[in-house]
């Protein structure tokens, strides 16, 4: 059998292939089973919490920073509980990245304020010496787009039924009691920034870059 096979390379291939498919199957869905359905603290992101992911993405922060834990002593030394797919749940698109040119940022939200957050940004080796990041200055005048945000939040929740608005759950409302929302929050983390420009934008009905961004990393646990 071996022999005929080692004879035919078409077929040979297509045994290959069955033999690893088959070795997927079994290792792969198992966890998948397990591990699919979000954890119990992951809950759907708030507008704001949105509006700083699209900042994330549009700066390619993913590009230096992974969000996924690999399973290994090493990182999980370093990095706390490593990922599993419940994690990512309401993710869209994954943003695991395969990089790190910076540290992996899937637990950031756990040991990192927003003060260290907006310092960090501003200028990164006044908190990190030695770093090589760029900084984001621009982030603190440009305005969050918290209404492309919101229409997301809204498409996600009726497209793939995110639960927003299950008890226990992210809520969304109306236009006007989400911008009631991101307010509370925006302030929340503003109170704990020391940059007075960033409050005086707040209270002229301005939310920066920053501070959406601040609200996406603070949920990254």
């Amino acid at each position: 059998m071996f022999t005929w096979l080692e004879k035919n390379p078409f077929f040979f291939a297509v045994a290959v292939f069955i033999v690893i498919a088959y070795a997927g199957v079994v290792e792969v869905l198992p966890s998948f089973a397990d591990n699919a359905r979000p954890i119990d603290s992951k809950k759907p992101y708030t507008v704001l919490q949105l509006a700083g992911r699209h900042i994330y993405i549009k700066e390619s922060c993913n590009a230096c920073h992974s969000q996924l834990i690999r399973p290994f002593k090493s990182e999980t030394d370093r990095y706390g509980m490593y990922s599993v797919s419940g994690e990512f749940a309401y993710d869209r698109p994954f943003l695991w990245g395969s990089k790190r040119t910076g540290p992996d940022l899937a637990r950031v939200g756990n040991y990192k304020t927003p003060d260290w957050h907006s310092n960090h940004m501003w200028e990164p080796t006044s908190v990190v010496p030695g770093s090589i990041m760029p900084a984001y200055k621009h982030m603190f005048s440009k305005d969050a787009d918290i209404e492309t945000a919101y229409a997301e939040a809204l498409t996600v929740k009726k497209v793939f039924n995110v639960p927003y608005d299950v008890e226990g759950y992210t809520k969304l409302g109306s236009w006007e009691e989400a911008e009631a929302e991101v307010k509370a929050e925006a302030e929340a983390i503003i109170a704990e920034m020391k940059y007075e420009e960033i409050r005086a934008a707040f209270e002229r009905g301005e939310i920066k870059e920053i501070v959406a961004l601040i609200a996406y990393l603070q949920s990254l646990k």
